[in-house]
């Protein structure tokens, strides 16, 4: 009987002291549930994985994604989540078609956020529920990672200046965070038939009748700006079938170039960003700094163009891309692309992808741009 009620008694013990450990195991376990159920993992653009909350209502972006605003507020056919933005994504806002189908955006919060750096105290006050980077500045990813915040990271680079590939993987990228807006196929489609479209076209222009291009990234009296070999703007030309003169070795998006080099080069067409406030007269007439542009072929044949300016500036990725190469092609290869009605493909593209029903004169608007320069040593 004694035997008995021993055997008993650590039988009592071991339950005792195992409950508990059975009821932790289920906490642990409920915990765990709660996670997946209000968050998921993505791998962004700097091969993080992020968990990221399955219920966004506040957007940030900081640092040199500056396109990236313009891309969230069509994306999502609304600005009403994005809460803070850089300043020079504010300063094209104001300045082109954005903010007239968009006028939420006009509310982001920008005073903090100069499109270089980040004030996390600031930003902590915002209170966003999710935050989108540039994923090559890892100083700033580790800062708001530090700082507590959930962090993703957009990458410009990625795709070495192939703007309709960066589009494309932006869109992506996206819809997995938000997979109740996704456009990922829709978008990637569209873009690839623009592209294919344009290269039928130009793929059999000879080496001596491919046109001459120079982009005028940055203006003012003491600078020119354009893009080299490893840019935005090699990627148009090639996509083009044109020749970008810029042929300096590791040249990039932030070229720094004289007049001399332009005498040498000779371009038969330039191409005017939003990055700058000139427009076509002004290199017709010098009206800037001391520089005489009247010994180059595209201005002698009155052949300078100002970039379109939709959503963003349009040098860069961003939702009006597929447009820019349809734009371009026929801006640089006029007689090869004369049915193209670009203001009718415009109006097309945005019903189709994003279900946005632009005017006609909104789709003018977009290709009769006002200055919106933002003079600054950043790409975008």
């Amino acid at each position: 009987m004694k035997k008995l009620v021993k055997l008993f008694v650590k039988i009592l013990a071991i339950f005792v002291l195992v409950l508990p450990l059975a009821g932790c195991g289920n906490r642990n376990t409920s915990k765990n549930s709660q996670i997946r159920e209000t968050t998921k993992t993505i791998t962004d653009q700097a091969g993080d994985k992020v968990q990221v909350p399955r219920k966004i209502k506040r957007v940030a972006v900081v640092g040199s994604v500056w396109p990236l605003p313009s891309v969230l507020a069509v994306f999502f056919n609304s600005a009403n989540k994005i809460v803070t933005m850089p300043e020079p994504s504010m300063v094209a806002a104001k300045n082109n078609l954005l903010s007239e189908l968009y006028p939420g955006i006009l509310k982001a919060k920008t005073s903090f956020n100069d499109g270089v750096d980040i004030n996390t105290e600031e930003l902590k006050k915002v209170k966003p529920d999710v935050v989108f980077y540039g994923a090559e500045n890892t100083k700033m990813g580790k800062q708001l990672k530090d700082a507590g915040f959930t962090a993703v990271g957009v990458s410009v680079g990625k795709w070495h200046g192939n703007t309709i590939k960066t589009l494309n993987n932006w869109i992506k990228l996206l819809s997995k965070v938000f997979p109740k807006s996704d456009k990922a196929k829709i978008v990637a489609n569209y873009s690839d038939q623009v592209y294919t479209r344009v290269q039928k076209r130009v793929k059999n222009i000879s080496l001596e009748k491919q046109q001459k291009i120079f982009f005028l990234r940055q203006y003012n009296s003491t600078e020119i700006l354009t893009g080299g070999v490893d840019s935005f703007a090699q990627y148009w030309a090639n996509a083009i079938g044109a020749k970008n003169v810029v042929n300096i070795p590791h040249s990039n998006n932030l070229t720094r170039v004289n007049m001399e080099q332009i005498y040498k080069w000779n371009p038969d067409k330039i191409l005017i960003t939003n990055f700058n406030t000139a427009q076509p007269e002004d290199l017709y007439h010098n009206t800037v700094g001391n520089y005489d542009w009247g010994k180059v072929n595209a201005i002698k044949n009155k052949q300078a163009y100002k970039m379109p300016m939709g959503m963003y500036r349009s040098y860069t990725p961003g939702v009006d891309t597929p447009i820019t190469l349809l734009w371009l092609a026929k801006t640089v290869y006029p007689e090869q692309f004369k049915d193209i009605n670009i203001i009718d493909e415009t109006k097309t593209y945005y019903k189709k992808v994003f279900n946005i029903n632009l005017t006609t004169q909104q789709a003018n608007k977009i290709f009769t741009p006002t200055a919106a320069s933002w003079q600054s040593n950043e790409v975008l």
